[in-house]
């Protein structure tokens, strides 16, 4: 359990603050994780503490779990604190004190943990306002993507960061690594030893990881323009994803170990070569506002990425994000090599469905599938493909699970780096992102409610994009299986 805590939430009548943070910060504390925890929201607006408890409560209505009455509210708004960032440090400074002088214990055990829930360019103002209020001591800050926007930005955001804060108080959030999916990859890969071993070049011809969105660039687009599908989601989150999925075993499941695996799969990769690059843009992003009529941004892309080492050579890696596209899903697709099969008869079907799939699919309600072959019932050799599946909400267990940005609140105010990125492994990716960055290929206009561009498929022949899939996630009420 964490210790003793002051939770300085900048950004605090953002967007992001209350969509995910004051809903997700409210079960925490009903779930008992949350003791001895006081928290200082503070952003520009001139509020005071009572409209700060009212705005939270409006918010977690809103977006959190179930009907709030006084009642459950009562505790929660006790831990709530006001400051405007316009009163200065000495302000902030005040106001962490004070809450600090509530929590049980010396000084020197009670953390402070700032969330910096701010748009990027905003980042190192918090950061210094931070130092100026000798907020710095016993303190750790949880950052916002994007970690620069290609390797000289990346360089020169951490060396500013460093300035203030060591590596070891800096935790660079990445949400699609704090769920219970991607977490379940470790486990399932090395808890198990029916699938470790055939987790190599050998028995995996390719990998899929693909996380079309619905949603458009509402309220983002002056944001996107600058920064685009591959900074915003390749960097950040989709590299990220393939390190769990692709790194060595670890010497232990801590922090450290875990970090030292990732960054040596980012070492590995080859350099993105652009000519196995597609990118989007959606008919009409360059009639919003804020976008120039030739831009060049891509609201969509798809890549090519290859891993240099003894596991994976020759294996390719094919990520995939976009906006206003048919659904939204996060997938890790895993096609197993396929085995000869001129035993089978003429019109068995066999190998006509694609390869056998392990597929982890990174939503909320985390699921697994692992699909195969098997004879249909009845005469003759007829196949058909089949799956086992597993889902996290079906299991006894399931009231327990975290929502993402909750569990990595949690294990920042803990201390554990293992779902956080690291300086070192931000840069690399984009050392190796250098070429595609500097000379990207000119997107390619789709329209909404697709797929993307038709060059795409060319890019994984003679494979076949797993989504959409074939056919839907079984329901615990209802027969069928994913393709």
């Amino acid at each position: 359990m964490p210790k003793s805590h002051v939770i300085v939430l900048f950004g605090a009548t953002g967007d992001l603050a209350r969509r995910k943070l004051l809903p997700g910060l409210l079960h925490l504390s009903e779930a008992g994780l949350l003791c001895d925890t006081r928290i200082v929201g503070t952003s520009l607006e001139e509020v005071d503490t009572e409209h700060f408890a009212k705005l939270a409560r409006d918010a977690c209505e809103e977006f959190g779990e179930g009907t709030i009455d006084d009642a459950r509210w009562a505790p929660f708004a006790k831990m709530l604190r006001y400051v405007s960032t316009a009163n200065g440090p000495e302000a902030l400074a005040e106001e962490v004190r004070r809450a600090e002088a509530e929590l049980p214990g010396p000084d020197e055990e009670k953390r402070r943990l700032h969330y910096l829930s701010v748009p990027p360019k905003a980042a190192l103002d918090v950061v210094h306002q931070l130092d100026q209020a000798g907020l710095v001591e016993r303190s750790r800050i949880v950052m916002e993507k994007p970690f620069g926007t290609d390797l000289a930005s990346a360089q020169k955001l951490n060396a500013r960061l460093h300035e203030v804060f060591d590596e070891a108080q800096i935790f660079r959030i990445d949400h699609f690594l704090g769920k219970e999916a991607a977490q379940n990859i470790l486990a399932f890969r090395f808890a198990n030893g029916l699938f470790e071993p055939i987790w190599n070049r050998n028995f995996i011809d390719h990998v899929q990881i693909d996380v079309p969105e619905t949603l458009g660039l509402e309220g983002r687009t002056k944001f996107y323009e600058s920064t685009g599908a591959f900074r915003d989601m390749v960097v950040t989150h989709l590299m990220q994803v393939m390190a769990f999925m692709a790194m060595e075993p670890p010497t232990s499941l801590e922090p450290e170990p875990i970090s030292d695996e990732k960054t040596k799969v980012f070492r590995s990769m080859k350099h993105i070569d652009p000519h196995t690059v597609v990118r989007g843009q959606y008919a009409g992003y360059r009639e919003k506002d804020e976008v120039a009529e030739d831009s060049d941004t891509e609201t969509f892309i798809a890549l090519k990425v290859e891993i240099d080492n003894w596991r994976w050579a020759g294996v390719p890696f094919y990520l995939r994000t976009g906006k206003k596209m048919p659904e939204s899903a996060r997938i890790i697709s895993i096609a197993f090599k396929e085995p000869p099969l001129s035993m089978f008869p003429a019109g068995s079907n066999a190998g006509t469905q694609g390869p056998d799939h392990l597929t982890f699919d990174l939503a909320d309600e985390s699921r697994m599938s692992l699909s195969f072959y098997g004879k249909r019932p009845g005469p003759g050799m007829k196949l058909e493909k089949v799956s086992m599946q597993f889902a996290t909400h079906e299991t006894s267990s399931a009231t327990g699970v975290l929502a993402a940005y909750e569990r990595l609140i949690h294990d920042a105010m803990r201390g554990d780096q293992t779902l956080f990125t690291t300086a070192e492994g931000i840069e690399t990716l984009w050392a190796k992102s250098a070429e595609l960055v500097d000379s990207p290929p000119p997107v390619r206009i789709y329209q909404p409610g697709t797929w993307g561009p038709n060059a795409m498929h060319q890019l994984v022949a003679p494979h076949a994009w797993r989504l959409p899939f074939e056919r839907a996630w079984r329901t615990p009420s209802v027969g069928g299986a994913d393709a």
